[in-house]
């Protein structure tokens, strides 16, 4: 009687898709209302001014403007959109200034 072995089979061999998670839109970018900011699992980033926040935590421009990335106390950071045609330019500038 021969003595061979059946093959194994494993359990291992499958992965998942990659979820494209990261910013979309970086800082000095202009954006439309509606564009994503950033995707994310969780609240790596919070929202700021004028960004709303999604169900899966996606951040996205609520208006027309430039994207800045704040820090919000010691250790969390804020994404904010600001209008340049009602001036708010001076306050893109301090913000800009204190990151």
């Amino acid at each position: 009687m021969a003595h061979k072995k059946g093959t194994g089979s494993t359990r291992n061999g499958r992965d998942s898709n990659a979820k494209r998670l990261g910013v979309k839109r970086y800082g000095g970018q202009f954006v439309k209302a509606g564009n994503i900011l950033v995707r994310q699992r969780g609240t790596k980033f919070h929202p700021g001014k004028n960004v709303g926040c999604g169900s899966d935590y996606t951040l996205f421009a609520l208006i027309d403007g430039v994207v800045t990335f704040e820090r919000r106390g010691k250790n969390r950071k804020k994404v904010s959109v600001y209008d340049l045609a009602t001036g708010t330019s001076a306050e893109l500038e301090m913000s800009a200034a204190q990151a």
